[in-house]
């Protein structure tokens, strides 16, 4: 079985957003894609869509690798055997299988959706910085203009709904990060 696709936007058959679109219909492979140098449009679409990180063209090799190492670490198979639930409202994460269940019914997240979900609710009515979501998530230092955290917050939202009481579950905290909202 595959661990890991990386995914050329631009490529001569297919748009890589087409074959990103139909992966995501039946699975949550982790997905990083390569991006033309400063086309922040093609990068939020793919993150949007679900892809876990992205990385632009021309990249070293070597980043590309950590990249996928980051992402791999955090996919579901590479779990050391962490069982533990952390149940908050209607919500259900599992870190053992990262699964994600909202009043019982499966939520499908991609592994870095998870990732920032895992660290916000273990730290729930505290802020997390942006920064510290992308070394927890991404696996690396955020870089200037860099939205990949934000858009990935946004899926979450999309995905997850408002609390029981109707509530915005995660806040955006200002020029600081996002909390997840105790009641």
């Amino acid at each position: 079985g595959l661990d890991l696709v990386v995914l050329d936007i631009m490529m001569p058959e297919m748009n890589g957003m087409d074959v990103l679109k139909e992966l995501r219909r039946e699975s949550q492979l982790p997905v990083i894609m390569l991006t033309a140098k400063g086309d922040d449009m093609d990068r939020i679409l793919g993150l949007e869509l679900g892809a876990d990180d992205y990385v632009p063209k021309p990249c070293n090799p070597r980043e590309l690798l950590a990249r996928i190492r980051a992402v791999i670490r955090r996919s579901p198979v590479a779990q050391d055997g962490d069982h533990s639930v952390i149940v908050t409202d209607d919500l259900e994460l599992n870190q053992g299988n990262r699964t994600l269940t909202r009043g019982g019914q499966q939520v499908e997240l991609t592994s870095t959706e998870f990732s920032i979900l895992l660290e916000l609710l273990q730290h729930r009515g505290d802020v997390v910085s942006k920064r510290d979501l992308y070394i927890s998530a991404l696996g690396r230092e955020p870089v200037p203009h860099d939205r990949s955290v934000d858009m990935h917050v946004s899926n979450l939202r999309r995905k997850l709904g408002p609390d029981p009481r109707g509530d915005n579950r995660i806040e955006t905290i200002r020029g600081i990060g996002y909390q997840y909202r105790v009641a």
